[in-house]
């Protein structure tokens, strides 16, 4: 038997508050196999590293005569990489030769004397690879029974090694080429039909939808989760033209966009994989060419080729040589070839283009998964891999018991809010719960050519906005001085190619913040437009260098008479937060357990840099704490830390800043701590509770007097990244889309065998399929039945300060999500790919030791020592 590393806490019983339900749910049921099952190590020889090349050495494999005669042939499922898992014993030792032809066969190099354009570097192609099999193990499936019907000595059995070989039978069927479409990562399956086209989403893109599966354990039942899901690929096409049109969206990330696309060249007809983008143009970049001098891209390609370039002012695309060596083409003589996922970072008019496709309601999307997603994963019809392992899949979407969570009482100042069948409510005729302070407030107008921009200082059409802004803030209960805003613009210098990220624009403005003298407890800051260039450096400077607590709202909205009202009610919410207020509390009947004794409420997250960054440029790490009963104050603690780490690496000291900040609000340290811990999937529920928990627990020694200091403390982990999606299958248990109403909760079915979690929709949906919370209990020494954590965690989901709804994250981790936000704006450049840094003589990027260094210059302290002790990063 195979144990887990970690014992997580035993569910203490299943919930049984709200209105009991029956939901359908994406998962299907699957036939254990009797087994045994025998994995395989596979090496490849020669050693390959390109997963393009491997993937093709797998496909000829599964032809060749070695592979029927030596009984692999419809009976053994494998990544295409280096894991084969059989139905049956295999001879050993086992090799299999494959003779190799690529399906983008490359033709013979360009005679010499050109500009490296087309020349193949390195080794040449082998003719033949060497599939090498080697006996790892025999799976047994009997544990796997034994554990699914929840036997106790099975509870620390570890079932990743048979999901993980489940996973790849179930996957062979989509993942052969016979199937037609594309695999992107190891479990989703793309193929484009006339009953589900490609859609363009611009700049050189298209969505496209497929599916998800994966195998889960679930109690009594082993299921396999299958879900819609849709990606970018890129539009097969010319490369120039697709430049230019990702280009209009956001010029700072071409680079990223052209990387790993494999594209045919039109005056050779080779294949080759782009690294990236060269800063000179066909005109600009000249060359030594045999026979011709020295000579232009642009001036080779008319002569050699007798090819006149429509675009020779577009930068050159780097399409690799040997040893290293750039090897330069103009992108109009590349195509893209086509089933190209696109692992790029999208801009935000893909985003919202990408939403649109994606977007779409429950029922919909059930009948996607009924219909056209089992049958293309091969769940129904032939099956010949399921079959030679045993199993099978249903072809019914699952039931599983669910129940409605009641809605929790909001207290306002003198009136309870009236919540709808949404979760939500409005601030109509309400004043906050306690109101925040400040004395002396300024307005700064950003002018950056924009459409509705304000004319100056002086404009009485300004002067009305700000004290109808006034009128409703003081309505809704913040403290406002009756003193006029002091009012400061800044004119933008325009945009310039030369100055992507906006840096001259951003010292305009780090300028105008020094002026103001004496400082605003609060500045209200107009902006033009939506640049984000601008919102980042104008957050970094405020929060870094000025120490000045700031609000943004956009002039469009400002300006619009219609839901101007609604408008300033929003940013009266954080107005109010920021400057020390509680917008809304629960009913005290609502929190008696939790005010029996001090708790605090934390949230944590990480945030790491994503593709087309820097490469190691810093994560952030975010530690958010209630001060006070009424968990309407959530100051936080802000870091970064060492790229891509998982784990918070100054837990310990964040924390103690937390204590002090409760012990200095509320007189007195907690003894009980709810940690709600976002950012990390299953797989990593032992760096909590081995690497994190241990520094949670070192902080607590900081503030042991003549007894230890000891709080109670719980731990429960937030994940949304998960494919678990409900459907009511009763319409009253709807909301008006389709999805299930607020305060959704289901803990059976579905979830751990042996563990407690449990999944929670508390929010209403905006639009398309809701998304539930995975809420898992990692640890738990205040000791919570299943009501009192499901009923806490959705009555605090209502408590987000800066909306009148409930939010589909609980409030303290959404919190830890925007501060890590908010430190993202300090790092800016770095995380849009610009850095000043220039790399070692002989390497292509800048060093660890001096990315890191960038970073602390551009972090500077962090957030100053007045908005520390606020909610700034709302």
């Amino acid at each position: 038997m195979r144990l887990q590393d970690t014992d997580l806490p035993l569910r203490p019983g299943f919930g049984t508050a709200g209105t009991a339900i029956k939901l359908r749910t994406n998962f299907f049921p699957v036939k254990v196999p009797k087994g045994p099952l025998f994995e395989y190590d596979v090496k490849i020889t020669p050693e390959v590293a390109v997963k393009r090349v491997k993937r093709r050495i797998f496909q000829l494999a599964e032809q060749t005569p070695g592979w029927a005669s030596n009984g692999l042939k419809g009976c053994v499922a494998h990544d295409h990489a280096a894991k084969l898992i059989a139905a049956k014993a295999l001879p050993q030792p086992l090799e299999i030769v494959v003779p190799f032809s690529d399906e983008e066969a490359e033709i013979p190099a360009k005679p010499k004397g050109g500009p490296k354009v087309s020349k193949k570097g390195g080794k040449p192609t082998p003719k033949e690879y060497k599939l090498s099999l080697k006996f790892i193990q025999q799976l047994e499936t009997q544990s796997l029974v034994s554990y699914l019907n929840g036997q106790p000595q099975y509870r620390g059995y570890d079932v990743l090694p048979i999901i993980a070989a489940l996973n790849l039978i179930l996957a062979a069927y989509p993942n052969r080429s016979s199937a037609g479409g594309v695999m992107v990562g190891r479990n989703k399956f793309f193929n484009p039909s006339p009953e589900e086209p490609a859609v363009s989403i611009g700049g050189g893109l298209e969505a496209w939808r497929g599916f998800y599966s994966s195998v889960r354990p679930a109690h009594k039942t082993l299921m396999v989760n299958v879900n819609v899901c849709t990606t970018a690929f890129y539009a097969p096409g010319n490369l120039a033209d697709s430049m230019w049109a990702f280009s209009q969206g956001n010029n700072t990330r071409i680079g990223g966009f052209v990387r790993g696309v494999r594209v045919k060249t039109k005056h050779l007809g080779q294949m080759k994989t782009v690294k990236g983008v060269h800063q000179k143009s066909a005109r600009q970049f000249t060359f030594q060419a045999e026979g011709m001098g020295t000579i232009s891209v642009e001036e080779y390609f008319k002569k050699k080729y007798g090819i006149t370039l429509q675009y020779p002012d577009q930068v050159l695309v780097d399409v690799g040589g040997g040893g290293g060596k750039a090897n330069l083409l103009p992108p109009e003589l590349c195509e893209i070839l086509p089933n190209q996922a696109f692992r790029g970072k999208l801009n935000d008019d893909h985003t919202s283009e990408m939403i649109k496709v994606a977007c779409r309601f429950p029922n919909v999307n059930a009948a996607a998964i009924v219909g056209r997603g089992i049958r293309e994963l091969g769940y129904v019809g032939k099956n010949e891999t399921l079959e030679a392992f045993g199993t099978a899949v249903g072809n019914e979407l699952a039931v599983v018991p669910g129940r409605i969570l009641p809605k929790p009482d909001l207290k306002y100042a003198k009136s309870n809010a009236a919540i709808d069948d949404r979760a939500s409510w409005n601030l109509r005729d309400v004043k906050f719960a306690q109101a925040g302070r400040f004395n002396e407030w300024a307005c700064l107008l950003i002018q950056d050519n924009g459409r509705d921009e304000f004319e100056g200082e002086n404009d009485p059409q300004l002067q009305q906005v700000l004290d109808g802004f006034q009128r409703m803030c003081s309505k809704s209960g913040v403290n406002f001085p009756k003193k006029k805003a002091r009012i400061f613009s800044v004119k933008l210098p325009e945009k310039s190619k030369n100055d992507p990220i906006r840096g001259a624009a951003v010292n305009s403005i780090r300028d105008k913040l020094r002026e103001m003298r004496p400082k605003p407890d609060f500045l209200l800051v107009i902006l033009a437009n939506g640049d984000r260039h601008v919102y980042a450096g104008l957050k970094h400077q405020a929060d870094v260098q000025a120490d000045m607590t700031t609000i943004c709202v956009q002039v469009q909205k400002l300006r619009k008479e219609k839901g101007q009202p609604q408008y300033f009610a929003n940013v009266a919410l954080k107005l109010n937060t920021k400057t020390g207020g509680v917008n809304h509390t629960l009913d005290p009947r609502h929190t008696a357990q939790l005010r029996q004794r001090p708790t605090m409420m934390v949230g944590i997250d990480v945030t790491h840099p994503g593709f087309g960054t820097v490469k190691h440029t810093p994560s952030i790490a975010a530690v958010v704490a209630s001060i006070d009963q009424h968990f309407g104050q959530f100051p936080c603690s802000l870091r970064m830390q060492e790229s891509k780490k998982e784990m918070v690496t100054d837990l310990a000291e964040m924390m103690i800043e937390r204590l002090k900040a409760f012990q200095a609000a509320s007189n007195v340290l907690p003894d009980r701590i709810i940690v709600y811990r976002d950012g990390v999937s299953e797989g990593q529920f032992n760096i909590v509770i081995q690497d994190e928990m241990p520094e949670i627990k070192k902080a607590f020694r900081a503030f042991d007097k003549q007894q230890p200091y000891m709080p109670k403390l719980t731990i429960v982990v937030c994940g949304k990244r998960h494919h678990t999606r409900f459907f009511p299958t009763d319409p009253q248990h709807a909301a008006g889309d389709g999805n299930p109403k607020p305060g959704t909760v289901v803990d059976r079915g579905v979830t751990a065998v042996y563990e407690f979690d449990f999944f929670l929709q508390a929010h209403g949906g905006l639009q398309g399929t809701t998304r539930p919370t995975h809420y898992y209990v990692v640890h738990d020494e205040i000791g919570f039945q299943a009501d009192q954590l499901q009923t806490l965690t959705n009555d605090v989901s209502f408590l987000f300060a800066r909306a009148t709804k409930a939010v589909s994250l609980v409030s303290p981790a959404y919190y830890a999500d925007l501060a890590c936000e908010r430190g993202r704006c300090y790092l800016h450049p770095l995380l849009q790919g610009v850095t000043s840094l220039r790399p070692p003589t002989g390497a292509s990027e800048p060093t660890e030791t001096q990315v890191w260094d960038e970073a602390k210059r551009l972090w500077g302290p962090g957030p100053g020592a007045s908005i520390k002790k606020t909610m700034f990063y709302l």
